[in-house]
């Protein structure tokens, strides 16, 4: 594992992906960087964070083993190595609000920005980028953020829950990779959902709002709702948004 660390970069995921195109990198090359400028989440989204505090960190992964049909186990597998990580460090009641935010409770702990490489329609790589509140205590004007220093009242090394997580993405990828563990990963990944099979209330991307359950998601990973009809219905990235 090459781990190249920067003082301050306006994305780690864009510094990974440029690099990608000039060399050669080898599998779980990772970035990481005491500040962004300009980190980003999903769909455009800004991620805010202190400098020096928490981990941002972005790691090359060679998926062209993987079906391009089959690219949402990514965000499965990282979503899945990110829990595993958590509850290693006594961080209970982890949950991954659909798709990619990991949550202790009802707080946000971090959030995952997914960029595959996709040549002639077949996946390449991906460059898989991790935000994670380890030792920031105060978020101004986000009722909703929290941090592991906040839940566990401990101090942590960025650099140890950076190894712990790398360590934690070679399990999962290897039982995808050569257990085939499919329906296993799908099964885990669902079981953590955050509001699994509880009353919930959604806002559409034309503001309106929906009420149901949440199903699980499919084999493309959009969220399946159980609407009040009992009608089963999915859902593809920000058509929905779950409210608090």
């Amino acid at each position: 594992m090459q781990i190249i660390k920067l003082n301050a970069t306006d994305s780690t995921n864009t510094y990974l992906r440029e690099l990608s195109v000039n060399k050669e990198l080898e599998d779980y090359t990772v970035v990481t960087a005491n500040h962004q400028t300009n980190g980003r989440g999903q769909m455009g989204t800004n991620w805010e964070s202190q400098s020096g505090k928490n981990l941002t960190v972005s790691v090359f992964k060679d998926v062209s083993w993987l079906g391009v049909a089959n690219h949402f186990f990514i965000s499965m597998v990282v979503s899945l190595s990110l829990a595993k990580t958590l509850n290693e460090i006594m961080v209970m009641n982890v949950k991954i609000k659909w798709p990619n935010d990991i949550l202790s409770d009802n707080y946000k702990l971090g959030g995952i920005l997914i960029e595959n490489i996709i040549k002639n329609n077949q996946l390449k790589a991906s460059v898989i980028g991790i935000g994670l509140n380890v030792n920031q205590t105060i978020f101004d004007n986000l009722p909703q953020a929290s941090s592991i220093q906040n839940i566990t009242g401990r101090h942590f090394s960025l650099e140890e829950i950076l190894n712990m997580l790398v360590e934690n993405l070679m399990y999962f990828f290897n039982e995808l990779q050569y257990k085939h563990a499919f329906v296993e990963l799908k099964q885990a990944y669902d079981d953590k959902l955050f509001r699994i099979h509880k009353p919930s209330t959604f806002k559409d991307k034309k503001g309106n709002l929906i009420a149901g359950y949440i199903h699980g998601t499919d084999a493309y990973g959009n969220l399946l709702l159980l609407l009040e009809n009992q009608v089963i219905k999915s859902y593809g990235f920000k058509e929905l948004e779950l409210l608090y």
